[in-house]
């Protein structure tokens, strides 16, 4: 039986209206919130290389009845998610090898 893998894809406007897609990574609760992992994706298949993983924090947020995700202000808060996320992520691939 073959199983198929599809991303889990999400498009976020900026402040400029520019629309950018990410991979839903993971997402976390904690303190009560609601927090994505998110990569993005890329047109051209070197910036993916370029990007070297680097991976974005966002946080859910409720406006006027509407859930929408935030960048997370707090650099602390940042950086202890970061390391929960990294925990995660080391958890889930961890055993799985690389192609050289």
């Amino acid at each position: 039986m073959s199983e198929e893998f599809e991303a889990d894809l999400i498009v976020l406007l900026d402040d400029d209206g520019e629309e950018h897609a990410f991979e839903i990574l993971d997402t976390l609760e904690h303190d009560d919130k609601t927090y994505y992992a998110l990569y993005p994706v890329y047109e051209d298949p070197q910036d993916q290389v370029d990007a070297e993983g680097e991976y974005y924090i966002f946080e859910v947020v409720d406006e006027d009845g509407e859930e929408q995700l935030a960048e997370v202000e707090d650099d602390d808060l940042l950086d202890e998610l970061d390391e929960i996320f990294s925990e995660r992520f080391e958890s889930l691939y961890d055993g799985v090898d690389e192609e050289d």
